[in-house]
């Protein structure tokens, strides 16, 4: 069954991401004195006292506005309020009770769920703050006091979410789920897409760039497998990117591209492929990461039967150096092709793993080298000795030979083309690294170099 989840909600500006990252022992939501930076739903397990349990940030709840990021994280925050087993209500002492803390307490109320009163800011040691009994007012319990920024209070917190948890226990299996991130720039329909694979509106989604900042992770399992969905803020220009919490949030992207085990590139079709797009293309490329790319918004272009094809030879010539990537025409607003992504997902994932025996290797490189000899520098002739692959995620493969620097980049190329015409390895990068034998790093185990005795 599903692991209990711990919902951390309240007014905006009291603390509740940095005492997010306190209790989860990771800096996972970004924290700014500014209202409105958290925006989705974010997740994380932690444990406590033998219970493992999820537990999910949330953005400030407004209960009256008419700003329509604000209703739509009030929106976000219902969702894990109807979906938690236990509540914290994040309260400020510096600020007392106010209003909204009135207004969040009546809808926690409303849910019949337990909730676990914690007052915040509480960073001095010694007698306890006597404006704290003002919270009994909230009408939810016992306050708790904490300090998000010292840590002090929280073991009493968690152990007040523990004993409101339910008894079922989880059986945690190994995960063996697909983490996927959807990358891409601003507004091209990387949430959008995110809900539809889900059939739910699961993160926000709005015409106006920047909605997303956190890397919002979200479990899936279906009929094609397990997958979480890693949502991540789109990637503009540095020159673009000013704002602070933007470039927190451009770093969250960053550091989910290289969790990922998949990455989807998104591109409007509409603009084609932006010069924005091939920076974002390449971060998937240069980490290594088996690469999906995605073109959104297809049922918004005027088309007719050779639309396609143009699209994707511009995508072939625009992203020269990651042709071994499938593309794949959809519409996230209509739901077109967005079915055939688990299956593909689940591919590229595949080949990203592939293993192939050095003695299959060594008889493509003997092929190889028939065909087309090696180069030759002064007279001097490139000798390959043999080849190994010693990982996965990508596929990385050494080259041994006797002089490195007669290693030109097109002969390498050259050999990565006939291993792909073999084993395919089709929507994964390929790493040769050349090793001149002899090198401390390029000895093969085993066999002891000419100065040793």
């Amino acid at each position: 069954m599903a692991r209990p989840l711990v919902a951390i909600v309240g007014r905006p500006n009291v603390g509740k991401s940095l005492l997010f990252n306190r209790l989860v022992g990771q800096r996972l939501s970004i924290v700014e004195d500014t209202p409105g930076v958290t925006r989705d739903r974010l997740y994380a397990t932690t444990d406590w006292n033998g219970r493992t349990f999820d537990m999910v940030d949330t953005g400030g709840i407004e209960p009256n506005t008419d700003n329509e990021i604000l209703e739509h994280i009030r929106e976000q925050a219902q969702i894990a309020i109807d979906t938690a087993d236990v509540i914290i209500l994040v309260t400020d002492i510096t600020t007392g009770v106010t209003a909204a803390d009135m207004d969040v307490a009546s809808i926690l109320l409303r849910s019949k769920k337990p909730v676990v009163l914690a007052v915040n800011k509480m960073d001095s040691i010694g007698p306890t703050d006597p404006d704290i009994y003002e919270f009994y007012n909230l009408g939810v319990g016992d306050p708790i006091s904490v300090s998000a920024v010292h840590g002090h209070g929280t073991g009493d917190l968690l152990d007040a979410c523990v004993e409101n948890l339910p008894d079922e226990s989880f059986d945690d299996e190994e995960d063996d789920s697909i983490k996927v991130a959807v990358i891409g720039k601003p507004n091209v329909g990387k949430s959008s897409l995110i809900n539809r694979l889900l059939g739910e509106k699961r993160v926000i989604v709005s015409d106006m760039a920047g909605t997303t900042r956190d890397a919002v992770d979200t479990p899936l399992e279906n009929k094609f497998g397990k997958y979480v969905f890693i949502d991540t803020a789109g990637i503009r220009k540095k020159s673009k990117v000013d704002d602070k919490v933007e470039k927190y949030s451009v770093m969250r992207s960053q550091m989910a591209i290289e969790r990922a085990d998949v990455c989807i590139i998104m591109i409007d079709g509409r603009d084609g492929v932006t010069e924005q797009d091939t920076k974002v293309a390449g971060m998937a490329h240069e980490a290594g990461k088996a690469c999906i790319i995605v073109v959104n918004k297809w049922d918004l272009v005027e088309k007719d039967d050779k639309t396609m094809d143009k699209m994707r030879e511009a995508i072939r010539h625009d992203l020269m150096y990651m042709t071994y990537a499938p593309v794949l025409f959809i519409s996230a607003m209509t739901g077109q092709r967005v079915g055939k992504l688990f299956e593909l997902i689940n591919y590229v994932n595949e080949q990203s793993s592939m293993r192939i025996t050095t003695g299959m290797l060594n008889n493509i490189l003997a092929d190889a080298t028939t065909r087309v000899q090696p180069p030759t520098d002064k007279g001097r002739r490139l000798k390959i000795y043999y080849m190994t692959q010693v990982g996965v995620r990508p596929p990385t493969i050494v080259m041994f030979c006797n002089d490195a620097r007669l290693f030109h980049f097109s002969y390498q190329r050259y050999l990565e083309n006939q291993i792909r015409n073999v084993f395919g390895l089709e929507g994964t990068p390929v790493r040769m690294v050349v090793r001149q034998k002899g090198d401390d790093d390029a000895q093969p185990a085993g066999k002891k170099r000419k100065d040793e005795k």
